[in-house]
């Protein structure tokens, strides 16, 4: 379908341009099938071994699964599009579908800073105040908790997908791989500069917040930690937070770049942008759980006996 100024009543579908200038697209998109595949089964894996062994129905360890649970949707609502456009050639998405892609990619990547943010309190709780651990986090509440964040997390994607969806539609070209709301927002009759700026503030908002929430945190491990008089005891609390500074930086970091560095001038080319938006997907849904089931002794141990039964 060739670009034209049409209502978006006249056009049903999108053309992604994304991977254009991609010159081994089957190999890239066998590669993103493997990693996909990859995050499924290890994601999967860990919810099934937390959710099947009662040991590990702990406050920590649901944190754990939702954390898989939100890349498992994350993933899911892009790499689909990616692979089909890579190894099946097929580009194009219907309007109705793109929107509803773009919902769960939002939703996923907001879902993905409260979860990431939540285990930074359930971090702090453990090492600070150790004793109330149990008392204060329970089961009960850290479900509660969960659930809360994933209301909010779509009332925020509610609202910002509805600024978008009453725009007529004028482009069928998605210059883009999958539908996100700066793809969708190009596609309009509308000038979309107020709009990413819009997007920009509501993300940048949630990233900063966010990160100044974790960063307090771990202010505070820092002094529980540096008060510490064993060695020992040191290096045991600090090991519980590797993991989760890990998957901090492989989400936060291509996120910063690529919504929030971009707004204030650094200019970065259509497929560094493409890397970046893949690099931020992926990231985050391969390493989390790596991190955590290779990390945690419990889930490490649960793995090796099912490995060696099997």
């Amino acid at each position: 379908m060739s670009v034209q100024n049409i209502s978006k009543q006249t056009i049903t579908e999108f053309v992604f341009r994304g991977f254009d200038t991609v010159q081994r697209p089957l190999v890239v998109g066998i590669a993103l099938l493997i990693l996909y595949i990859l995050i499924m089964f290890s994601n999967l894996a860990t919810i099934y071994f937390i959710v099947m062994d009662k040991r590990l129905h702990q406050p920590m360890f649901l944190f754990v699964c939702n954390l898989a649970f939100v890349d498992l949707i994350y993933c899911t609502s892009a790499c689909p599009t990616m692979i089909g456009i890579l190894v099946a050639g097929y580009k194009t998405i219907s309007y109705v579908p793109c929107l509803v892609q773009m919902f769960f990619v939002i939703a996923g990547a907001v879902m993905e800073m409260f979860a990431i943010s939540i285990m930074a309190v359930d971090r702090f709780v453990a090492i600070a105040i150790p004793l109330r651990y149990h008392s204060i986090l329970t089961n009960f509440r850290c479900v509660l908790i969960i659930i809360a964040l994933w209301l909010l997390s779509s009332a925020f994607t509610a609202w910002l997908s509805s600024t978008v969806m009453p725009l007529e539609i004028c482009y069928s070209n998605l210059k883009y791989m999958f539908c996100d709301y700066p793809t969708v927002t190009r596609a309009t009759c509308v000038n979309p500069e107020p709009y990413f700026d819009m997007s920009s503030i509501f993300t940048g908002v949630l990233c900063l917040g966010t990160l100044i929430f974790i960063f307090l945190s771990y202010i505070k491990i820092g002094i529980v930690v540096g008060r510490m008089s064993s060695k020992s005891d040191k290096k045991k609390a600090l090991n519980t937070c590797v993991s989760h500074l890990v998957v901090i930086i492989c989400y936060y970091a291509p996120l910063f770049v690529r919504i929030v560095l971009t707004r204030i001038g650094v200019v970065l080319t259509l497929d560094e942008r493409n890397g970046l938006m893949i690099g931020s997907v992926l990231g985050p849904s391969l390493v989390n759980p790596f991190m955590y089931c290779f990390r945690t002794k419990e889930i490490r141990n649960k793995i090796f006996k099912f490995v060696k039964k099997n």
